[in-house]
């Protein structure tokens, strides 16, 4: 028989705060890997010789983490978090040593994917792992700071770009993660505590697992190539889009069937659920189509070097670092949430709106200044939105439901990564090819840098950056509608009282998953 009881224990403040130090670390390794390259890119697929594929290094890395955000939770709830955030640390790690040593484009991307691989559960389990010793009416606080590193992090990861560009060299971008991997290992071995609670034998849901990772691989690929590498109509798209509705129906029937289903169906019988899943789906398309193409353009168009692009960046993240800490203070001690992701949806509509008025010439505060707005409005709702998740289902699924968020966010971002980078590639290699000379551009628009652009006569150097800008800008347009829709959704979330107590599970092995409504949702009064 399963049930589930509140748990009166309340973990000292001291060891709460050590192991919130840890994930800290932890998130800051995973946020840190998302940000860092954006200010090196330009300079690292000049150096490459691989700017065709430029959409391919940041694809790369979120594609990993989304398909492995749901079998890290779901393994998470049934294991115990230590064990496999420790494997994640582990991939993340080797994945960074793979790209610190890359000689072409191919094993840089592939190092990417590995990095991604362990990034799923750096992100999933740290979130997850708070909720073991935190209750909902306080964890808004935690939730906050976490959403305040990722904040930060996107405020060093440029910084550091761009300062390891232009110094020891751009594979110090990657080389970096080695001593803080070492670190989080040692930190999560020390302090993460194993389970308390004993779980029943596991059966993994491999067929689960391999057909989400078949439909979102699928997914990822079509955006990606589409329009690029691939006319939309082409026999590659649409096979990919067969493959991915395929995988998708298939692994409906399955879960419906699997004893410990990687993301279980019961999931989608909650309102805040399914209404939070459209709001992140759509904040990881503006986030994420955003933020991995700024920095580029602020080498190429503004034209600053890297360091300057990430100081550039501060605005933005500072929005979110301040938003997110103080937002997490607020619902701490109010208990109040609801208005807050409705407000970062609007906000962030009106960042994207200002963002796509930027034209060459713009004085810097204009630019930095719409940057500061889509940076609040982000910080607004980002971690408010998984908080809801994680109070409205049960401590014994917490960390299935956190990776689920966490997931359609990372769809939403990598959907928006590359469809972004697919339509700015096609934009900008279609306007350079009409306009730009290869004899000058040094070899051609795929081995531009900024230094490149910089050194060219007059006439080439406006030709390249107004491409740039006209390329980039007008998208960040197409974008706003996102942000409407997904301010109407989250008017709809039930504001459900936080919960004051960590609730634990027991678990009778005979009944595995059959009880998925009487454990996987908080019961009547609770809700």
């Amino acid at each position: 028989m399963t049930t589930t009881t509140p748990s009166t224990h309340t973990s000292d403040k001291r060891t709460v705060l050590l192991v919130f130090a840890a994930l800290m670390l932890v998130m800051l390794l995973a946020s840190l890997s998302q940000t860092v390259l954006s200010t090196a890119l330009p300079t690292i697929v000049g150096s490459l010789d691989g700017a065709d594929h430029i959409a391919w290094v940041m694809t790369a890395y979120l594609l990993g983490m989304t398909v492995t955000m749901p079998i890290y939770g779901r393994l998470g709830d049934r294991l115990g978090r230590k064990p496999l955030l420790l494997i994640a640390i582990v991939l993340f790690t080797v994945g960074s040593l793979l790209g610190a040593i890359a000689q072409d484009m191919s094993l840089l991307i592939a190092a990417r994917a590995v990095q991604g691989l362990g990034g799923g559960g750096l992100m999933v389990l740290s979130q997850a792992a708070i909720a073991d010793v935190v209750p909902a009416r306080e964890r808004g606080k935690y939730m906050g700071i976490l959403g305040a590193v990722f904040g930060l992090s996107s405020v060093a990861g440029p910084l550091l770009g761009g300062w390891f560009t232009e110094g020891p060299g751009w594979r110090w971008t990657f080389w970096i993660n080695v001593p803080l991997g070492v670190l989080a290992f040692v930190a999560v071995v020390l302090l993460l505590q194993k389970p308390t609670v004993e779980r029943a034998r596991t059966r993994v849901d491999h067929l689960g697992m391999a057909l989400l990772a078949i439909a979102t691989s699928a997914l990822i690929l079509g955006a990606t190539w589409g329009g690029h590498q691939y006319a939309w109509t082409s026999p590659q798209i649409i096979a990919l889009g067969v493959v991915t509705v395929a995988a998708a129906f298939a692994f409906v029937a399955v879960e419906r069937r699997a004893e410990e289903p990687v993301m279980p169906l019961g999931l989608f019988r909650d309102r805040n659920f399914n209404l939070t899943t459209v709001g992140v789906i759509i904040l990881g398309v503006c986030m994420f189509g955003s933020l991995s193409y700024l920095p580029t353009y602020l080498q190429m168009s503004v034209g600053v070097n890297a360091t300057k692009a990430g100081l550039m960046m501060i605005p933005m993240m500072g929005g979110m670092l301040v938003t997110s800490i103080v937002v997490g203070q607020a619902v701490s001690r109010t208990g109040r949430y609801r208005w807050y992701p409705i407000a970062g949806a609007v906000v962030t509509g009106l960042g994207l709106f200002l963002l796509s008025t930027i034209e060459i010439g713009d004085a810097r505060w204009h630019i930095e200044g719409a940057l500061l707005v889509l940076g609040v409005g982000i910080g607004l709702g980002m971690q408010v939105l998984t908080l809801i998740v994680q109070n409205s289902f049960s401590h014994r699924i917490v960390g299935t439901a956190t990776a689920a968020n966490n997931f359609f966010r990372q769809v939403g971002g990598t959907l928006g990564a590359a469809a972004v980078g697919s339509i700015f590639t096609t934009r900008l290699t279609d306007s350079l090819a009409k306009e730009l000379p290869e004899s000058g551009a040094g070899g051609g628009s795929s081995s531009l840098t900024p230094d490149a652009v910089a050194d060219l006569p007059p006439a080439l150097h406006d030709v390249v950056v107004g491409a740039y800008n006209d390329a980039l800008m007008p998208i960040f347009l197409w974008l706003v509608p996102f942000a409407a829709v997904s301010a109407a959704v989250l008017w709809f979330v039930h504001e459900k009282p936080l919960h004051h107590t960590i609730e634990v599970a027991k678990t009778d092995e005979s009944l595995g998953e059959q009880t998925l409504d009487a454990a996987g949702a908080v019961s009547g009064a609770e809700r």
